[in-house]
């Protein structure tokens, strides 16, 4: 089970048994998981055995692979060589005794003997499964070249039938070549994990443990080369480790501890410990691979038209061929035989199977090629829907910025230099857990030699700040209302304050006993790519807006910096999604980027939803319907860039698919074609649209 055509018939064959309320299909893996009733199983299991496809069941527990037979073994290759052989010498056989003899002679006993060695090697499989295909009432492929050679064979044109069924065997393991590319690149997302990992004992040394015996909350030891086997927070030593199978990025991150690291990522050069965060089966590359697979089976737009215009067309097809078969002859004259052999080859020229075939492959491979880019969409809808966004709303606290404070300004109010000034306000605030302090803290350690001098007689001043003695001297660093308070504050202090509040930033001041030392400004920084993602969309032609609860002077800083001109501040959930459904009116389609579950509402009303995908974050994944797995804002305009790559390829796939049907129907109404030709045209149409999906693949790489 490895396609739509055998999906379908395996629908149409288990419609039947009751007791089974639901099939779902994984075509990469080939698993068909049935929900049923307990005595419908053995039932379900004869009926698949009926297909030729016999069962395994996945016990529980049991997460290994299935085991899938290679697309062409040696003894196929050997059949099928033989049989091509064969087939080609019936036709030449033909051609020399009708060249010398000036008789038809392609139903002439060597002729017709070879071909049915052949015939025998190359087409019991076809008619296998065009037999199947009847049973099951499924109007496949394989049902239309069964009839196509079996109808060859009656009007004894045997080198055709031959020959179209080598071509047909023959482009059948080609293209199963073309989708194995396509399962394996879904696989390539997630190498495989280690089966054992060094695990901390309660004794303090690491042990061998197996990896389905970890649980959160362990310590894990990674050595270099090895694949990182689960989610989790590094909490001693440090390296670099490639990430690019989660997030994209090319070059390998620099991982220390407090870093986050994901499982089915490589370390490479140091050694680490980290703390598990999330236990095997529920990794972030878990839940990649469950989505991608998610969404492989869940039908696209096209997909599901296609599907339905197959299931009309190809009845509609059959029953025309053989009303061509029948009223040419008894009403306009004309042989029996020469009417058939037409009505054969438009059979074939007119199967849908590059119609059907090629919409999944190039589906999967976009929503391959999306996680390969740091891209997690939940499906075939979004991926063709991406083309159509005309609008995209931001949150702006930890979307648009970094969604942490940091200082922004340090501006003296003595001749002191102003890392001397920071050094005294972050040795003052080491001691407070409020997150401004923080700030100040962090800025100092990342920008300076910051060894914090002593504090004697700290104080925090409960909604002030805090307070301390630094070399004999009592000093500050608090709001606006304890530098008034302690009476140091004056026209050239509050004329600062207002400039950098005015610019939406937390300020406060430094202070000694007498005088003001500085005023520092401390803000939610903008994201270093979010300007270029602005722009980027603004070339796409699509429109971007600001929705934030911040307030209206900080929400216009951050479109300043970034570009964005519609600013909607002060802002609850409730109005964010007020927000969102007004501009999809006045636009249309409309994306909305958010990270918290604040914008839960606005997320779910968008047509398409984009998270933030932090670490561990089950709700981004839960609510969006497309998860940046690292934050980069560009990520978003690179998706709309490869949703329509997917919609031009989905389009050239149909056009080309149908214009080889009408260019060999012209062809077939002419007398210009043969059935083997017309097995080629179809068939090789299949493959070209598969391979034309494949390209998808590629584009990544040109996109990071």
């Amino acid at each position: 089970m490895d396609c739509p055509t055998e999906e379908q018939m395996i629908r149409n064959r288990l419609r039947s048994v009751s007791g089974i309320e639901r099939l779902e299909f994984d075509l990469i893996e080939r698993v068909l998981t049935v929900t049923h009733v307990d005595e419908a199983k053995a039932t379900a299991e004869s009926a698949l055995a009926e297909l030729g496809m016999h069962a395994k069941p996945i016990l529980e527990g049991d997460d290994t692979a299935p085991q899938v037979a290679p697309v062409l073994p040696r003894t196929k290759l050997i059949r099928l060589g033989l049989a091509g052989a064969l087939a080609a010498s019936a036709e030449a056989g033909a051609w020399i005794i009708e060249s010398r003899t000036g008789q038809h002679a392609d139903d002439a006993l060597p002729v017709m003997l070879v071909a049915v060695f052949s015939l025998g090697l190359s087409g019991v499989e076809t008619a296998r499964k065009g037999w199947l295909a009847l049973k099951t009432r499924t109007l496949n492929i394989n049902f239309l070249m069964g009839l196509a050679i079996v109808g060859a064979m009656v009007i004894r044109q045997w080198p055709e039938a031959a020959m179209a069924s080598v071509l047909f065997a023959v482009a059948e393991v080609i293209e199963g070549l073309s989708l194995e590319r396509a399962r394996k690149a879904v696989q390539s997302l997630m190498e495989a994990a280690p089966e054992t990992v060094e695990v901390l004992s309660e004794c303090g040394a690491f042990h061998e443990s197996k990896l389905a015996l970890v649980v959160v909350g362990d310590r894990v030891r990674v050595k270099p080369g090895q694949i990182v086997p689960l989610d989790g927070v590094v909490t001693e030593g440090g390296s670099a480790v490639n990430q690019a199978a989660i997030t994209g990025e090319s070059l390998p991150r620099e991982k220390l501890p407090g870093d986050v690291v994901f499982a089915g990522t490589r370390n490479t050069n140091g050694t680490f410990v980290f703390e598990v965060s999330a236990a095997r089966g529920d990794t972030t590359m878990d839940r990649i691979v469950a989505a991608v697979k998610e969404a492989q089976q869940q039908r696209a737009p096209t997909q599901r038209f296609i599907d339905t215009f197959a299931k009309i067309y190809t009845p509609t097809v059959v029953v025309l061929a053989l009303l061509y078969t029948v009223i040419p002859p008894l009403f306009f004259g004309g042989g029996w035989q020469e009417y058939f052999h037409k009505a054969l080859v438009m059979l074939v020229i007119a199967c849908p199977c590059a119609l059907v075939i090629s919409t999944p492959v190039t589906i999967v491979s976009g929503l391959t090629a999306a996680a390969r880019l740091g891209l997690l969409v939940r499906g075939g809808a979004f991926l063709e829907a991406g083309r159509q966004i005309k609008v995209i709303a931001f949150d702006k606290t930890g979307t648009l910025t970094e969604g942490q404070p940091a200082v922004t300004d340090i501006l003296p109010l003595t001749d002191r230099a102003p890392s001397d000034l920071l050094h005294l306000a972050a040795s003052l605030d080491a001691a407070s857990e409020h997150p401004v302090a923080a700030a100040i803290v962090n800025h100092c350690a990342r920008n300076h030699d910051c060894q914090h001098l002593p504090v004697e007689a700290f104080e925090a001043v409960i909604g002030r700040g805090v307070a301390g003695t630094l070399d004999g001297r009592r000093h500050y660093v608090g709001n606006h209302r304890l530098t008034e308070e302690n009476q140091v504050c004056g026209p050239h202090v509050e004329a600062l304050l207002a400039r950098l509040e005015s610019e939406g930033k937390t300020t406060v001041v430094l202070t000694d006993a007498q005088q003001a030392l500085a005023v520092i400004g401390v803000a939610d920084t903008v994201r270093e790519t979010a300007a270029a993602a602005v722009a980027q969309l603004n070339a796409l032609g699509i429109q971007t807006v600001i929705l934030t609860g911040d307030g209206n002077a900080a929400a216009r800083q951050i479109a300043q910096q970034t570009g964005i001109t519609d600013v909607r501040a002060e802002l609850l959930p409730e109005d964010k999604l007020s927000a969102v459904t007004a501009l999809g009116q006045q636009y249309g389609t409309i994306g909305m980027v958010g990270d918290g579950i604040n914008d839960g509402p606005a997320l779910a009303r968008a047509n398409i939803g984009f998270a933030m995908g932090r670490s561990g974050t089950g709700v981004a994944l839960e609510i969006a319907d497309v998860v940046l797995l690292r934050e980069d804002l560009r990520l978003i305009p690179t998706f709309i860039q490869l949703s329509r790559a997917v919609a031009s390829t989905l389009t050239q796939n149909i056009t080309v698919a149908l214009l080889l049907k009408l260019v060999f129907f012209i062809l077939a109404l002419l007398n210009k074609t043969t059935l083997w030709m017309a097995v080629f045209a179809d068939l090789g149409g299949s493959l070209l649209v598969t391979l034309n999906g494949l390209r998808i693949l590629r584009m990544a790489r040109t996109m990071r």
